[in-house]
């Protein structure tokens, strides 16, 4: 299949990338192996710094025993299968020699040469530094993360701007989901394009594909390595303005990627959390080292659009039935009896209301039969606003 035509919004296609960029590209993914058996935390052995190398210097300083069989080998991949490669996992490709390359990759030496992709939901040019935020968090990330990230997501998004995460599990999985309910959003991988990781995501991938991108520096079908990780997070940090941390735990990746996004100049923010939760260690240090006490979306907005500039970000309208029962909510009545109990109403009319709070993203619902509430502002009503 032609991703001509598969990807049009992407702005870019199979052949907008040159073959030397896109032999780069392969020669990485084949050399993925003896990458994770020499990268460590040593200096000149972090993935970053082994990335930012020439392809000869690369070769030599992780395998250079097969170094002539791995430089031949590259050099004799033709555009054509390289493109063929491509148009088969209907991805595209854009490299460092076109001006629709992301901005975010010309000031960083360890930046990809080109970037490998999917999906057509905004054009790949239109990833700056002003309109895009990364964030990201932990994989094993609690409710209120959940929460929070979700949140994040939606305001970001509805905003207007660039929401960009890793696809992992937790908080990575929440943003996207929150942004998807406003907007498109950007998915960096660290294995190929064509691959939905980790499997258990491939429903949110294919919801992203339809309206985002999925971007990697690898070829399609290329394995997912320890190290990739650490190159994805490079790739995040740089193409945003700004990283926000949501949970993070003491040596947390995430930490790893605003440490990254730091070391660029990018801005950096982390959401706070209880001070006896070590799913907040991380978070909480970062504020305490002087990243932006980051509350919610609006705060976000603050600092990347200015303070005030953002639109006041708010769900769809209510009756005033609705919001008694997001008021009786938000006093502590998690279940149908307590709320219809509170307001004096039937239980199936209740029940009927809080469904649709919960479609237009006031409450959540839980397999118990709880209700809480999510953070999303109510509709002010005629006389508020």
């Amino acid at each position: 299949m032609n991703t001509r035509k598969t990807n049009p919004g992407a702005g870019v296609d199979a052949g907008s990338a040159c073959p030397d960029c896109l032999r780069r590209s392969w020669l990485v993914a084949r050399l993925g192996p003896w990458i994770q058996n020499v990268v460590d935390y040593r200096a000149g052995r972090r993935t970053p710094e082994l990335l930012r190398l020439e392809s000869e210097d690369l070769v030599q300083s992780v395998a250079a025993k097969r170094a002539d069989e791995f430089l031949t080998w590259n050099e004799s991949l033709t555009e054509g299968e390289m493109l063929a490669s491509l148009e088969n996992a209907e991805c595209w490709a854009c490299c460092r020699h076109d001006s629709r390359f992301p901005e975010g990759f010309a000031d960083g030496a360890d930046a990809p040469v080109a970037v490998i992709g999917r999906g057509g939901g905004l054009p790949l040019a239109e990833i700056t530094l002003a309109n895009s935020v990364t964030v990201v968090g932990a994989r094993k990330a609690t409710g209120y993360g959940l929460e929070v990230a979700a949140s994040i997501g939606r305001d970001v998004a509805a905003s207007g701007l660039n929401v960009i995460s890793g696809m992992a599990l937790g908080i990575d999985g929440a943003v996207h989901r929150g942004a998807l309910e406003r907007g498109p959003t950007v998915a960096v991988l660290g294995c190929g394009p064509d691959r939905p990781y980790p499997a258990t995501h491939t429903r949110l991938y294919r919801q992203i594909l339809e309206r985002g991108l999925i971007i990697s520096e690898l070829p399609p079908g290329a394995d997912a390595w320890r190290w990739s990780f650490p190159a994805r997070n490079r790739i995040m940090a740089a193409l945003a303005g700004m990283t926000v941390v949501v949970e993070a735990a003491w040596k947390s990746g995430s930490l790893i990627t605003a440490e990254m996004a730091g070391d660029a100049g990018r801005d950096v923010g982390a959401v706070p959390g209880p001070v006896t939760a070590g799913a907040a260690a991380g978070t909480n240090e970062l504020i305490s080292s002087g990243a932006a006490l980051i509350r919610g979306g609006q705060d976000i907005l603050d600092r990347m659009l200015g303070v005030g500039a953002g639109q006041p970000l708010f769900g769809p309208e209510i009756t005033q039935r609705e919001e008694e029962t997001l008021e009786a909510v938000e006093a502590g009545c998690l279940t149908v009896d307590e709320v219809a109990a509170k307001l004096e109403s039937g239980a199936s009319e209740v029940a009927m209301t809080l469904a649709r709070l919960e479609v237009r993203g006031y409450l959540r619902g839980s397999a118990v039969g709880t209700w809480t509430r999510t953070s999303l502002a109510a509709y002010p009503s005629a006389g508020e606003r």
